[in-house]
């Protein structure tokens, strides 16, 4: 009995390579059935015909081999490479033949010795078993050049196949470097440099064909450019090259040697490196779809980042006052400094906005910058949101969570309403203020930690200190370098520029083309604003979405009547400073000097004009290139026909 008919032989029988016990299907005389392929497919070798079962054993074994590999659940290209090598036995059986290999013909042996069916069996599971092991390793991670270098050592070790290189085609440079070699040093893969159509490798990259140098010594293509093999007279070599290919298209080429021997079968291996060329094509491509997508990703980093920078640069700070030119120069000088900053004033007078100019001025504008509001959320959630928890920390903590100061290293901590912190977490700020070290809640690892503190708040600290409310060491901490942001009544000279910047910003948000007369614009000039800045971009917006005109008259103006019980308390809310005498004090409404004056009557004529600047010229008997002169001295609103 032959061992294709024998389902007990040790050589053919499944079990030999599944040692888990599985039924066999006992061989029939008559299986009903349609054609040989349908007949006798998923069945034992034992239920194969005499004298042709020896080839089909192997593609037997192999499906079945496939299917389990299916049931364990590996990757779906897994699964594909081995259909792939499925075909490359059927083409070893004698059912194809590759007519796209180039041999070198002038060294073959004159004779091969032809391996026996057991040979032939164990190489099969051979290829296998490295075909599953370089998917393995291609499937582990996306490191390109670890996976590579770890396939021509499979390759080395299974296959007896030595000296590998990957070689990959750079369009730029327009030439093949070899890209990760086995058995080279780093300056052999240095030399390792090629033309299209240079030597055997450039040909294979050329033309994308597989080429088969059985005696590398006596072939005079071959170029030897590495130097990595030494005398090539001593021994006969083999050399086989593959393209690398991915949509059809070489990329780069895969080259091993192979000592000669009679029984060397140099066409299972060129199918062998094919298959695993083709997995290299795809690993290369993935790797270049990554590294392409992240350059991306960088690039829109980069152009956000520098939007943020020209959105927050000093010059883009709306107001030509004299404190706000004096704010402008302190953030610039401080925002090149670690230090501490603490910005102070009303609701509303934009400390949010300050503190990412200073971010975004400063070293730290690549790296984060992260906000919390202390006031918005109770104690035991605002120590979770700063420090962070250990999983299990409290009920509901089911994962480990970073706080914002992990989130902020390297960038920039923006504390607002810091004076609203309770008292047991003062304490824990203090010492990551001092020491730059904190612990998670639930937690016992000290994290360090690079973070600039800004802190901002509305309430009067020193009060707070003295009621007990605010600790003292940690408002020296804060008070570093502080900046106090004056209420909008303070600096009335701005409003004009702020009502024209929202005026243009809403506009566009609401595709209308409202603007404003004079005499409304006066208006709002003479109005406290309690609730500063914030208080009239609401008004501003609220006014171009509900005027049905495109002209803004006093009567669309909806101003609440000025509250001496709002005002006591914005003035209790502001921190002690020298008194500065208001825009509304009756000394500061005379005229002392010529430019006051020719300011009043220039305002005078634009509200008498309804903002129309050629009116306005001619009431004032200049010329509108001379009343857009004095406009921009005075940094009066240009009478807003400009705005969109």
């Amino acid at each position: 009995m032959t061992p294709g008919e024998n389902p007990t032989d040790h050589r053919l029988n499944p079990k030999s390579l599944y040692p888990r016990t599985h039924s066999t299907v006992k061989p029939s005389a008559k299986r009903p059935g349609g054609p040989l392929a349908e007949k006798w497919a998923g069945v034992g070798p034992s239920a194969y015909p005499a004298g042709k079962g020896r080839a089909r054993v192997a593609l037997w074994r192999l499906r079945r081999f496939r299917n389990r590999l299916k049931i364990l659940g590996l990757r779906r290209y897994l699964v594909g490479t081995l259909s792939l090598a499925q075909k490359l036995l059927y083409c070893a059986s004698g059912r194809a033949a590759s007519k796209s290999i180039v041999f070198s013909t002038e060294h073959m042996p004159a004779t091969v010795t032809r391996p026996s069916e057991r040979e032939q069996l164990d190489r099969r599971v051979l290829e296998l078993t490295t075909l599953y092991e370089i998917s393995r390793i291609l499937g582990s991670s996306l490191e390109l050049e670890k996976n590579l270098t770890e396939i021509l050592r499979i390759l080395n070790s299974f296959m007896g196949m030595r000296k590998g290189t990957i070689l990959l085609y750079d369009p730029l440079q327009d030439e093949l470097s070899i890209r990760v070699a086995v058995g080279m040093t780093s300056e052999e893969i240095a030399r390792g440099k090629y033309q299209k159509g240079e030597g055997i490798l450039g040909k294979v990259m050329k033309h994308g064909v597989p080429m088969v140098i059985p005696d590398i010594g006596a072939e005079p293509q071959f170029l030897d450019r590495t130097g990595s093999r030494g005398d090539l007279l001593s021994q006969p070599i083999g050399f086989i090259a593959v393209p690398i290919k991915v949509g059809g298209e070489a990329i780069g080429v895969l080259s091993v040697d192979r000592l000669f021997a009679e029984r060397v079968s140099f066409e299972e291996d060129v199918r062998v490196l094919t298959i695993v060329a083709s997995l290299i094509g795809q690993a290369v491509n993935l790797q270049q779809r990554v590294a392409h997508e992240r350059e991306g990703l960088l690039e829109q980093t980069r152009s956000l980042q520098e939007a943020l920078r020209s959105r927050y640069r000093l010059e883009s700070l709306v107001g030509q006052s004299k404190r706000m030119r004096e704010i402008s120069d302190e953030i610039q000088r401080v925002s090149h400094s670690r230090a501490t900053v603490l910005l102070r004033g009303e609701s509303g007078t934009g400390k949010e906005l300050l503190a990412r100019a200073i971010h975004y001025n400063s070293p730290r504008a690549a790296e984060p910058f992260i906000k919390i509001n202390c006031a918005a959320l109770p104690q035991t959630l605002l120590e979770s949101e700063l420090f962070g928890h250990e999983k299990g920390a409290f009920t509901g903590a089911t994962n480990t969570k970073k706080g914002r100061f992990e989130l902020a290293d390297g960038g920039s901590l923006f504390l607002d309403e810091i004076g609203d912190l309770p008292m047991e977490l003062q304490s824990k700020l203090l010492r990551v203020l001092q020491e730059r070290s904190f612990e998670r809640v639930g937690g016992t690892r000290t994290v360090d930690v690079d973070v600039r503190i800004i802190a901002a708040t509305h309430q009067d600290l020193e009060a707070a200190i003295t009621q007990a409310r605010f600790r003292e060491d940690l408002y020296y901490r804060l008070n570093v370098v502080p900046i106090l942001l004056p209420p909008l009544r303070e600096r009335r000279e701005d409003i004009p520029l702020l009502t024209e910047h929202f005026l243009a910003k809403y506009n566009r948000e609401n595709n209308r083309k409202v603007r404003i007369t004079g005499r409304a614009l006066q208006e709002i000039v003479n109005h406290d604003w309690p609730g500063n800045v914030r208080e009239l971009e609401n008004c501003i917006e609220r006014l171009v979405i509900m005027s049905r005109r495109r002209l803004i008259l006093p009567e669309d103006l909806v101003l609440p009547a000025e509250n001496e019980h709002d005002r006591a308390q914005a003035a209790s809310a502001r921190p002690h400073t020298r008194h500065r005498p208001a825009a509304t004090d009756p000394g500061l409404a005379l005229v002392s000097n010529l430019r006051d004056a020719e300011r009043q009557q220039i305002l005078r004529a634009l509200s008498q004009a309804d903002g129309v600047q050629v009116k306005a010229a001619a009431l004032l008997g200049i010329t509108p290139r001379q009343l857009a002169y004095r406009l921009r001295r005075h940094a009066i609103v240009r009478a807003f026909h400009a705005v969109r």
